[in-house]
């Protein structure tokens, strides 16, 4: 209520610039993410031109459970980032679906088939370290929003 006027000021809800910085940002991040995916799915030889045999042997032997996981991680973030800007909150569920098949794709990269030694290496790990950072930033602003009633 306004002091001076008597009158209830209408609620606003309106969407924070940063919610919009961060959804468009976002979205162009896991649209490469998804590029990715699909150009290498699809053996687009364009895009894999600088891929070596090895490399490509690597990916061939992905068993169709990791496929599934990678599928998660990177349409789970595409997913996220369009109900951000949306301001829907499933996109929280869709960050975490992300994050899931993320860890998945992680355990079996790292742990279970290492790649060959042409993708491993300081670049392989810090792109890792990046990914990661951003899909556990993205849930908890998502979350954040969520809670502030910036998603509905």
């Amino acid at each position: 209520m306004d002091n001076e006027t008597g009158i209830e000021a209408a609620p606003t809800n309106r969407t924070p610039v940063h919610l919009w910085i961060v959804g468009i940002v976002s979205l162009l991040w896991n649209a490469f993410g998804a590029t990715d995916y699909t150009m290498t799915m699809t053996r687009n030889a364009t895009y894999l031109a600088a891929v070596t045999p090895a490399q490509t042997a690597y990916f061939d032997s992905f068993p169709a459970w990791e496929v599934a996981l990678w599928a998660l991680g990177v349409w789970g973030a595409l997913a996220g980032s369009v109900l951000l800007l949306m301001r829907r909150r499933i996109a929280v569920a869709a960050f975490a679906v992300s994050l899931f098949g993320l860890a998945g794709s992680t355990l079996y990269q790292f742990v279970i088939a290492p790649p060959p030694e042409a993708l491993r290496g300081p670049t392989m790990i810090v792109m890792n370290l990046v990914i990661w950072a951003v899909a556990i930033a993205l849930l908890v602003y998502a979350r954040a929003m969520r809670a502030r009633g910036m998603l509905r």
